[in-house]
């Protein structure tokens, strides 16, 4: 790989906006990594598709809700790119419509595990390696939060709009902690997208 090439690792980047996020990274110049926790044929087929365009790109494998993928995940990308310019937090879930006096303990706390701690592993994982206080060279994050987190949606989602008020602090509480080391820190927060995280 070009050394003065910029990379970019997006978690669920197989589908829907990760997807998206890839194709115009990949556009801009950037190598890209595209994580995917199950669907490897949809993650193979954005990766055929970035190199036809004369990109370059590869996928990995790592559920974001479990520490030892998303470590090695990261030394994939190590040994694929050997730097790492850009992350976006974008894996997530939702669930089907229910009351909070309907969701089981295994629902709440499988939504905090992915969308939240898992945002939390890969953000300490992205800041080891972009941080200059770990003699990295800087780098940016973006973290999917949603109009869920301000808008609590009452009788649909109250646990995963709760996970994305986590990331929203998330997302202040490290700008600051690294903003001194090289590292923008932000959020996006979408409104109802159509893409297949709901039926799925």
């Amino acid at each position: 790989m070009n050394a003065d090439k910029k990379t970019l690792l997006v978690t669920g980047g197989s589908r829907g906006i990760g997807a998206a996020i890839c194709r115009q990274a990949s556009r801009a110049g950037y190598g890209v990594a595209i994580n995917y926790v199950s669907n490897r044929a949809a993650a193979e087929a954005l990766v055929a598709e970035l190199e036809a365009a004369g990109g370059e790109a590869f996928a990995v494998r790592g559920d974001v809700g479990n520490e030892a993928d998303v470590v090695a995940m990261f030394e994939a990308v190590d040994r694929a790119f050997g730097r790492l310019d850009a992350f976006v937090n974008n894996a997530g879930i939702v669930d089907v419509k229910a009351r909070v006096d309907e969701m089981s303990a295994e629902r709440i706390e499988r939504m905090m595990r992915i969308n939240v701690v898992g945002s939390f592993l890969c953000a300490r994982e992205a800041v080891k390696r972009m941080s200059t206080r770990h003699c990295g060279k800087g780098g940016a994050i973006v973290n999917l939060s949603s109009a869920a987190a301000r808008l609590g949606s009452p009788g649909e989602y109250v646990d995963y709009a709760a996970s994305k008020g986590a990331i929203d602090t998330l997302t202040v509480g490290l700008a600051r902690e690294v903003a001194l080391e090289g590292i923008r820190v932000n959020a996006v927060s979408p409104g109802i997208t159509e893409t297949d995280i709901h039926a799925s």
